[in-house]
């Protein structure tokens, strides 16, 4: 098990520092501001839910790193991730536009996420946790990532939880599907009912993700 969690956090590593060319361009809150308007009609509305590739809810992004949208955005681009949505969005935005909409939505942090978790992980979720190595990348409480690229994971839905982490087990496809080596590697130890059982019992935290509502459309 040591040598399993030592392999994931190099390769950890080794794709983090991969992801730091595309993330040196500064990002601007205010100018972020004015560049959101694609983003509020689904991540500016508290549970609203997406229906591809099932009905979850849209991730919140208010508070969650620039490094990891900024990560997120570019693998849009790239194709890494292949949801028909973000990729048609992703693909509008320069380099400089998605550092200036990854810092707005990351200056809407709230709180100190990272204390010692409030819910302690059940007998059978306990192990799961271990095996995946989470808390090596997503650090203290999930809301601590050992790197800027990775996510915040902490107090998510747990329904997208749940379909991000199944996306990552999708070898092949136009539409759907991630691929990244460190989260295949992970995901695909597990069975899909075992990747609920995390992402529900990560979703129950608390953490710095909120969704900060629109009064209007831009």
């Amino acid at each position: 098990m040591k040598k399993t969690r030592t392999t994931i956090f190099g390769l950890a590593v080794a794709l983090a520092t991969s992801m730091a060319t595309a993330q040196d361009v500064k990002g601007d809150v205010k100018a972020g501001a004015g560049k959101v308007a694609m983003c509020i009609g689904c991540h500016g509305i508290p549970g609203y839910k997406a229906s591809f590739p099932e009905v979850h809810k849209v991730p919140m992004i208010s508070g969650q790193s620039a490094g990891y949208i900024s990560a997120a955005l570019h693998a849009y681009q790239k194709g890494e991730r292949r949801h028909p949505t973000m990729r048609g969005i992703a693909d509008s935005l320069s380099d400089q536009d998605i550092a200036d909409v990854a810092a707005y939505y990351s200056s809407q942090v709230q709180g100190e996420g990272g204390a010692a978790p409030a819910r302690q992980p059940s007998a059978s979720v306990a192990p799961l946790l271990q095996k995946g190595a989470c808390v090596s990348c997503h650090g203290d409480n999930f809301s601590k990532p050992i790197d800027g690229a990775y996510p915040k994971i902490a107090g998510q839905y747990a329904d997208y939880l749940f379909v991000a982490l199944k996306s990552y087990k999708v070898d092949h496809g136009s539409y759907v599907g991630r691929s990244n080596g460190v989260m295949a590697g992970i995901a695909k130890q597990f069975t899909n009912a075992e990747l609920k059982e995390i992402a529900k019992y990560v979703g129950s935290l608390d953490g710095d993700l909120r969704v900060v509502p629109q009064s209007r459309f831009r």
